[in-house]
């Protein structure tokens, strides 16, 4: 099917749908709650345990080995002998969230204040 067809018809052309299923996949890894601390305070260099549950707050030990789990198996962060690390594939997540970092700040700016 062509993307002319597709558009003609309305349904989405094959590669609309994969970019769909792999975005919605990633938000919704992103959504669960912590991950973007997680991945936030792990930005740096490579943390102990110890240490990114202090930089997180009130993270429980259960929660935190959760997300380390998930992004590890996700390919985002990795454990070596001086702490857990983003790989390069999460590197690349914080270059991409540059851009959505610039809007969210324009946008805030734009909202009336309480």
């Amino acid at each position: 099917m062509s993307t002319r067809s597709s558009r003609a018809t309305g349904s989405p052309s094959p590669r609309q749908l994969e970019a769909k299923q792999a975005i919605n996949t990633a938000l919704e890894l992103f959504h669960r709650r912590w991950m973007l601390r997680v991945i936030w305070e792990l930005r740096d260099e490579p943390m102990t345990f110890r240490a990114l549950q202090a930089a997180c707050g009130e993270l429980s030990p259960t929660v935190l080995n959760q997300r380390l789990a998930e992004l590890r198996e996700a390919g985002l962060a990795e454990a070596g002998e001086t702490g857990y690390a983003l790989t390069p594939l999460g590197r690349e997540l914080l270059i991409a969230f540059e851009p959505m970092t610039a809007w969210a700040l324009r946008w805030q700016r734009s909202q009336p204040r309480e």
